[in-house]
């Protein structure tokens, strides 16, 4: 008994004089917390963008009427898929006939198209027809013309993403591909080169002639052949398993996760330098892995403060899942996702600079 708790001792002093540990066990749970409060105590009731072509103002008014919802009128059919396709406006109401509407949803938010559906539906219900009805014949005896007979309202539904099957996991499948891509890369390399250095072999190496950078390029290197692999299995699958639709181009997608992964790749090596033992390092896993799938985009930004989305315009996640929902959902090409893509390489850029001068701590000659 008295060994057991002379070695009890010895612990708790060893952790006691470790700062940093004692930061992460009791610091990192509550920002972790504080976070995931806030993000889910949200207001998430989705703001849905109806475009109308050629609408009777009727159906325009009750749709202005309803909570949430904001209505855009456009002149051409044209124009409005084009703002579709942009993300300005959810979903198309068009009037191509006495009672007869085409509505289509960009069905990117499955959340969104969901409420869209809800609205149109309850704008064409019975009360709203028959209110529909009265007002053609009050239009109609005013011109003094025979009032037009009422039949019932046809609506038909198009879907630029999906099919009214699609559901909300669908849309966000480009997010979750992009997240394990960035996580298992982080996982895998600040661990690895960790157990280097804690087992002398970086020290040892540190210790020739080899310049630091030469030595961060060639970590990277061969952690990155194997990130370019996981990276294929993880889209394959994705795509021939799992069969997401992706509208835009399957070799854009694999740029944008290889980029991400790279950008892990160096973010893991960063952090392994700064971690004092393989329990730091497990430790800092969720104050970087966590905040990227929170600020990814799952939770949409426009119900966010101001200050959260500019948390998240400093993570590298938020840049790949945007450019992977352009091009997954959207169909985007190059020409609107370059923005992105130079993003994912500037962290990239600084992450490896980093590395470069983080090892100068270890350098003993």
């Amino acid at each position: 008994m008295t060994r057991t708790l002379a070695i009890a001792k010895r612990i708790l002093m060893e952790l006691m004089r470790d700062k940093r540990t004692l930061a992460m066990m009791f610091l990192a749970p509550v920002l972790i917390l504080t976070l995931l409060n806030y993000v889910f105590t949200l207001n998430t009731t989705p703001s849905v963008e109806i475009g109308t072509v050629r609408v009777e103002q009727v159906v325009t008014d009750s749709l202005k009427d309803t909570s949430h919802v904001h209505t855009k009128s456009y002149d051409s059919e044209d124009k409005a898929k084009s703002a579709l396709k942009d993300k300005d406006i959810d979903a198309i109401l068009t009037q191509t006939g006495t009672n007869q509407y085409q509505i289509r949803y960009g069905n990117t938010d499955a959340s969104k198209t969901s409420m869209a559906r809800q609205v149109i539906n309850a704008t064409f219900s019975k009360n709203k027809v028959e209110a529909m009805a009265k007002q053609n014949v009050v239009l109609a005896t005013q011109a003094g013309q025979q009032p037009a007979a009422t039949s019932s309202v046809s609506i038909s539904e198009k879907y630029n993403y999906g099919d009214k099957n699609t559901t909300f996991f669908d849309t966000i499948m480009p997010i979750f591909m992009g997240f394990f891509v960035f996580m298992f890369v982080f996982l895998i390399s600040g661990i690895s080169l960790l157990k280097e250095r804690t087992t002398g072999t970086l020290s040892r190496l540190l210790a020739t002639p080899v310049r630091r950078s030469e030595i961060v390029y060639g970590y990277m290197l061969s952690y990155a052949l194997v990130a370019i692999l996981q990276t294929a299995v993880i889209v394959s699958f994705t795509i021939t398993l799992l069969h997401v639709e992706v509208l835009g181009s399957i070799s854009l997608l694999f740029l944008i996760n290889i980029l991400l992964a790279m950008v892990a790749l160096a973010l893991g090596l960063l952090v392994s330098t700064l971690a004092a033992s393989e329990f730091q390092m497990i430790q800092f896993i969720p104050i970087v892995v966590v905040p990227q799938m929170i600020f990814s985009g799952i939770i949409p930004f426009d119900s966010m403060a101001s200050w959260a989305q500019a948390i998240g315009d400093i993570l590298p996640m938020k840049y790949a899942a945007d450019a992977m929902n352009a091009v997954v959902l959207q169909g985007q090409g190059f020409s609107t996702i370059w923005g992105q893509i130079v993003a994912l390489l500037i962290f990239l850029v600084v992450l490896t600079g980093a590395n470069i001068f983080g090892l100068r701590r270890y350098r003993k000659v």
